[in-house]
C-alpha cells in the first residue's frame, strides 16, 4: 500500500468480524498527521481521531458507526495567516464485498432517470479482498468537512469595492450594429 495516496491507515479483517459491535478508537501519529496535511493541502492536521463501531451487517456486508474528530490549521484566503478549526463529523457506512447484490446500484425508471434521495443513506461502498480500511474512512469523512475557503473571524474584504461609474462598463458586443442598415 502506498503511504502518499493513504497516509493515515488501519485495516480490519472482514473475516474476524462478528454480529456483536466492537469499539475501536484510533488516533494518527505525527508522520500521518503530516502525510494528511500535504494531501489535503493544509498547514498542519493537529490532531485526528476516531472512535467507531465495527460490526457485520447482512450477511456479508461491514458496518463502521461513530465519530471523526480533527484539529487542523488552515492559510486564511485573505490574509494567509493561520486559522485554527476543529472537525467533528458523524460516520455511518457500509461496505460489502464486489459482486454482492446488497452493492447494485437503484433501477431506472423507464424513462431512464435514477431517482436518488439526498436525505437517505448513501449507498454501500464496495471492497475487495477480505480487508476494509477503518482509516481512510475516517480520513475521508475529515476531508470532506475541511473548509475550502477559511476566513480569520475579524477579517473582510472591504478594500474591494466595484466601480458603480457607468463609463466604467464594458461595451456591448451589439454596439458595432447600432449604424448597420440593411439595403
Amino acid at each position: 500500500m502506498n503511504t502518499d495516496d493513504t497516509p493515515f491507515s488501519y485495516p480490519v479483517k472482514v473475516g474476524h468480524i462478528s454480529a456483536n459491535p466492537v469499539s475501536v478508537t484510533i488516533e494518527a501519529d505525527e508522520e500521518e498527521r503530516a502525510g494528511l496535511a500535504r494531501l489535503w493541502s493544509v498547514l498542519e492536521v493537529k490532531a485526528l481521531s476516531a472512535t467507531l463501531q465495527v460490526q457485520r451487517w447482512k450477511r456479508d456486508g461491514v458496518r463502521l458507526k461513530g465519530r471523526v474528530a480533527a484539529d487542523i490549521v488552515q492559510a486564511c484566503v485573505v490574509t494567509l495567516d493561520p486559522v485554527e478549526a476543529h472537525i467533528d463529523e458523524p460516520v455511518d457506512v457500509i461496505f460489502v464485498p464486489e459482486g454482492s447484490k446488497l452493492a447494485r446500484l437503484p433501477l431506472a425508471t423507464e424513462s431512464g432517470e435514477m431517482l436518488l434521495d439526498p436525505d437517505g443513506p448513501d449507498a454501500p461502498e464496495i471492497f475487495s479482498g477480505d480487508t476494509i480500511d477503518a482509516g481512510v474512512t475516517a480520513a475521508e469523512h475529515v476531508a470532506l468537512a475541511i473548509d475550502p475557503y477559511p476566513r480569520r473571524a475579524d477579517v473582510a474584504f472591504s478594500g474591494h469595492i466595484e466601480s458603480t461609474d457607468k463609463d466604467d462598463r464594458k461595451p456591448s458586443p451589439f454596439a458595432v450594429l447600432k449604424d448597420w442598415k440593411k439595403d
